[in-house]
């Protein structure tokens, strides 16, 4: 593990204790499920399995979406040259997070976490390691409280220089009378031209019956509410910004390369990545 470099956190805040519910599945656990993880109780355990049975490949596409996660991250440090990440919607912790890709290729990237779920509070502490040279945060607060989100990250990030806005998977509990489309270009007025928005977003397509059946499964049984959107209303987001090859696409089919494979499985989550001008 590298060692601690500068980190602050509001992950021991003031606010009252938040008590985590066990007796209803939750979204960022069934994910970890998926994803191979322990931070899950046998209520994510039954839900998920429900929910793969109504829709076989949604631990396929919990995996593309990981993976695009590193190979954008990998990108924008390595190509692009950004040192600085806000990752909005964290999840809780697997492997290959944000800041250890990043600081793996450059040491001295600067990382702050966003997330309001109780469960992933607790484990804030897991994502706050460092290399010596960078730093990481975590802000819990709300992705819809965008000058809280930004006020703070601003203690750690420094919001005059690119930035990498990370939304993977979170925009689907925004609501479309919340305004979604809002809410994320508010985040990316703040931050300077060269800075990116990374997104995902699970979809709903004829093509892809089986999703919008697991959806309503979960909106019947789970929290929070998912809203699914289709391929060409997950493209709004990126309205404004110069978008990078290959578009708003599968997470699986992102860069994936030139491996002289077929190319991969289509999944129902699509993700894109767009530069700030």
């Amino acid at each position: 593990m590298p060692r601690e470099g500068p980190v602050t956190s509001d992950a021991h805040s003031d606010r009252p204790h938040q008590r985590i519910d066990t007796s209803r599945p939750h979204t960022a656990r069934i994910w970890n499920y998926w994803l191979g993880g322990k931070d899950n109780y046998p209520v994510d355990e039954a839900a998920g399995e429900q929910i793969r049975q109504l829709h076989p490949g949604i631990v396929d596409y919990a995996l593309a979406d990981r993976a695009f996660l590193g190979r954008a991250v990998r990108h924008l440090v390595r190509d692009v040259g950004i040192r600085q990440f806000l990752d909005i919607g964290t999840g809780l912790p697997t492997v290959d997070n944000t800041h250890e890709v990043a600081q793996r290729l450059a040491p001295d990237a600067r990382i702050v976490y966003v997330d309001n779920d109780p469960m992933v509070l607790r484990h804030a502490q897991a994502l706050l390691t460092s290399t010596p040279e960078g730093s990481t945060d975590y802000i819990d607060a709300d992705l819809r409280n965008v000058d809280q989100i930004l006020e703070r990250a601003a203690r750690t990030l420094d919001l005059s220089r690119p930035v990498a806005l990370v939304l993977l998977g979170v925009v689907i509990f925004v609501a479309d009378d919340e305004d979604p489309y809002g809410i994320v270009r508010r985040l990316l007025d703040a931050l300077p031209a060269g800075s990116h928005l990374v997104l995902s977003h699970t979809i709903t397509s004829p093509a892809m019956p089986d999703v919008d059946a697991a959806v309503a499964f979960w909106n019947e049984n789970g929290t929070p509410r998912l809203n699914q959107r289709t391929p060409e209303q997950v493209g709004r987001f990126f309205d404004g910004l110069d978008l990078l090859e290959p578009g708003v696409v599968s997470c699986s089919r992102w860069r994936v390369g030139d491996t002289g494979a077929d190319e991969p499985a289509e999944v129902a989550m699509f993700g894109g990545v767009g530069r700030k001008r």
